[in-house]
């Protein structure tokens, strides 16, 4: 049960997506002087009301690619394939999830709220029920509500347009392009074989390589707008984006693109855990 539940609402994405609604509500008690102690309330309901967003959102992904899911084997051991949950119970658990999680982050902030609500309509209805199938664009039509637990967090406490949640916005969205390109290099037979327009699929590897190494070339110049997190930060984050371009690069000269993307796919994963806790680590009060 616990396995399938984990499955359901893909347990390390949404793992991933919650540790940058942390760090921006805390950057943002942190860098406008806020008690973090006197926040407690705010901060709970934040983080339980993003997670089940957030999870219902990845439930009804699941509710509504059962048949491609049906295809691919990453996704063969899915409780929607194996029938240990109806899809009614999936479709009805999805939806109630997320109003809740709503609902929760009406009692914070209607900004934090309503960037919920965008990255919700984003990947349910524009990424997973329309362009998923059709566009190559899917890819960034899903980054952008990847790249909303940020805003969520620092907008439970401070208005969202300033430069910092910005930022970190533009950071999660440059950084799934290649991650979700790595992906769909490894997986290119299987999207093909189920009928999803991912780049590699449609257009090639080579035009992929290309377009992950602007991708990865476009985050080198984002951490020196964050001066206020300090000189440590910035530099490490840019030794960070130096590794993440020269893995691009070598791309260009892989002879063995699957070795190659699982390479980069692992690189991009532990490179967004150590940014978003770098932030947190670095603003801590002991530095």
């Amino acid at each position: 049960m616990f396995n399938d539940i984990k499955l359901l609402i893909k347990g390390p994405v949404l793992v991933a997506n919650v540790l940058p609604v942390f760090s921006g509500f805390w950057l943002a008690v942190v860098l406008n002087g806020h008690s973090f102690a006197g926040l407690w309330a705010e901060f709970l309901l934040t983080i339980a009301g993003s997670t089940l967003v957030m999870a219902g959102a990845l439930a009804l992904n699941n509710w509504y690619d059962v048949d491609i899911d049906r295809i691919m084997e990453r996704t063969k051991k899915r409780p929607t394939v194996t029938g240990h949950f109806s899809l009614k119970t999936v479709l009805v658990t999805g939806l109630a999830l997320s109003v809740i999680g709503h609902i929760l982050l009406l009692f914070v902030s209607l900004e934090a709220t309503l960037y919920a609500l965008l990255g919700w309509v984003t990947y349910v209805l524009l990424y997973t029920m329309w362009s998923k199938r059709r566009y190559t664009l899917n890819t960034v039509i899903g980054s952008i509500s990847g790249a909303v637990p940020p805003m969520i967090g620092w907008t439970a406490i401070e208005p969202g347009f300033q430069l910092v949640p910005i930022i970190l916005f533009l950071i999660l969205f440059l950084w799934q392009m290649p991650h979700t390109f790595a992906i769909a290099i490894r997986k290119h037979d299987e999207y093909k074989a189920a009928g999803v327009a991912m780049l590699p699929v449609v257009h090639g590897v080579a035009i992929t390589k290309r377009q992950i190494f602007i991708y990865s070339l476009c985050l080198l110049p984002l951490p020196f707008y964050l001066i206020q997190l300090g000189s440590v930060f910035i530099g490490l984050a840019t030794l960070l984006n130096i590794g993440f371009l020269a893995i691009a690069v070598q791309g260009f000269f892989a002879k063995n693109n699957l070795k190659w993307a699982r390479v980069l796919f692992l690189y991009s994963v532990n490179y967004i855990m150590i940014i978003f806790l770098m932030m947190i680590i670095v603003t801590l009060p002991i530095f």
